[in-house]
């Protein structure tokens, strides 16, 4: 798998389709490795003319991490935001934004169909911000604006994405990470165990790195309500979200398509915090639809 230097860190990525097509970027959530988004959905948007790139984040996978780099905690950092202080961070969800650009500036890609899901979907809404010129459309994907004030996620669900796994053995690893998958999942799309434990097996195999998401936590906090300022995009965007999303309510993606000026959005019954391959199809044709109207 190729890697490169960009934004001044090591970047892993993964370059699939022509070239010479459209380019998209996929960018993946909070404590997840590129290899989240589904090789069937990555196929998917190659077949339907589209060059796509998938890359592990800062701090996770096998991209550079920022050891002994402390965060703070998350009740500090929720407490520092409401009272209007700016805490200081490792790094911050615009950092995270422009090492997407900087791959691109890397692969010499002017401009990108930018898909980010999850913390992904913040990554690319500031992505779309402070790189407009580089951002052909945006795809957000079971994300949210960042307003606290909106219908918090499902107890379980935050309780499981926060709790740390009681060791860093192998079997115990799978089974923590497949607790996480059934907790956040598709109600309406329960995946196979076979093909849950031999995914989640295969990641904790090519990456297990603790402290990356408790930095990826602190950017998240800290970023806040992005309302505002999604409220100066111009770009044309669509939110992809699930009406059964244990993790961010599907009330977060109706907010984040209310306050982008001209935005689309489509909801999926049955549809949780997951990627399920019964939607590939569906994802894929309401991304690339999304994209060719506007011209790529």
């Amino acid at each position: 798998m190729p890697e490169t230097k960009a934004n001044g860190i090591t970047i892993h990525y993964e370059d699939r389709g022509d070239t010479n097509a459209p380019p998209i970027l996929l960018i993946m959530g909070f404590g997840a490795q590129m290899t989240l988004w589904p090789d069937e959905l990555v196929d998917a948007l190659v077949e339907r003319g589209f060059r796509v790139i998938r890359y592990d984040n800062r701090d996770i996978g096998l991209s550079h991490k920022f050891d002994g780099v402390k965060a703070p905690g998350m009740v500090k950092l929720t407490i520092m935001r409401k009272l209007g202080f700016s805490p200081k961070v490792p790094y911050t969800i615009g950092d995270m934004a422009d090492d997407g650009a900087g791959l691109l500036e890397a692969l010499d890609i002017d401009r990108a169909h930018i898909v980010g899901g999850s913390m992904g979907g913040m990554i690319a809404q500031r992505f779309a911000e402070r790189h407009a010129d580089k951002t052909i459309t945006l795809t957000s994907v079971f994300s949210t604006t960042g307003n606290s004030k909106l219908k918090p996620a499902k107890k379980e669900a935050m309780q499981v994405l926060v709790q740390r796994p009681a060791s860093l053995e192998e079997d115990v690893l799978v089974e923590h990470g497949i607790k996480v998958a059934r907790t956040i999942g598709s109600p309406g799309y329960q995946a196979p165990e076979d093909r849950l434990r031999e995914r989640t097996r295969a990641a904790v195999q090519r990456s297990v790195y603790p402290e990356g998401p408790l930095r990826q936590m602190a950017a998240i906090i800290s970023d806040g309500d992005r309302t505002r300022m999604l409220q100066q995009l111009d770009v044309p965007t669509l939110v992809l979200h699930g009406e059964d999303d244990p993790l961010i309510p599907v009330e977060h993606g109706h907010a984040t398509a209310a306050a982008i000026p001209g935005a689309k959005i489509k909801t999926i019954p049955g549809w949780g915090h997951d990627l399920p391959l019964e939607l590939v199809d569906e994802l894929a044709e309401a991304i690339a639809e999304h994209a060719k109207s506007a011209g790529g």
